[in-house]
C-alpha cells in the first residue's frame, strides 16, 4: 500500500508545494511545529533514511538547503532546524522548521489545526524566496 507521502506526490491528496523535481517533492506540514515547516520526501517510497542511496541523499540535502536558505530570508527565525524521525511515516522526509530555540523543534508543540490562509501564505513566501533565488523547481 502506497505511503500517505506517495499518495501527495501522485496528486491523490492535496497539499501545498513549494518545490517539485524528478527525484523529490516539497510541500508544508499540515501540522506545522512553527510556521513555515516543509517536509522534503524522495519520490522513491524508502523507508529509512540510511537506505536511501548516496546519490539521493545528497540531493534531498541539496534541495533542503536551498529551502532552508529559502526559510531563513522569509520567516527570520535564528536558525532553521532539519530533522529526520520517520516512525509517524514509513517513508523518508526531512522536516525544515524555522526555529528561535529547541522547544520549535518538538512535536508535542505541533499544530493540530492551522488556518489554512497562514499555511498559503507561508507556502507562497517559501516559492517566492526560492524563484528570486533562481530555482525553477518552485511549484505551485
Amino acid at each position: 500500500m502506497p505511503s500517505i507521502f506517495t499518495r501527495i506526490i501522485d496528486g491523490e491528496l492535496p497539499a501545498r508545494f513549494v518545490w517539485k523535481d524528478e527525484h523529490c517533492v516539497a510541500f508544508l506540514s499540515i501540522n506545522p511545529l512553527q510556521p513555515g515547516h516543509v517536509l522534503v520526501v524522495p519520490r522513491a517510497e524508502v523507508d529509512h533514511w540510511i537506505d536511501l542511496e548516496a546519490d539521493l541523499a545528497a540531493h534531498l540535502m541539496t534541495v533542503s538547503r536551498a529551502i532552508g536558505r529559502a526559510l531563513d530570508r522569509g520567516f527570520g527565525a535564528e536558525k532553521v532546524g532539519l530533522m529526520i524521525v520517520g516512525l509517524e511515516v514509513r517513508h523518508v522526509h526531512l522536516h525544515l522548521v524555522p526555529i528561535r530555540g529547541l522547544r520549535d523543534m518538538d512535536f508535542d508543540n505541533a499544530d493540530p489545526r492551522p488556518d489554512p490562509a497562514a499555511l498559503e501564505q507561508a507556502a507562497a513566501s517559501v516559492r517566492k524566496e526560492l524563484r528570486e533565488a533562481g530555482h525553477g523547481e518552485a511549484s505551485d
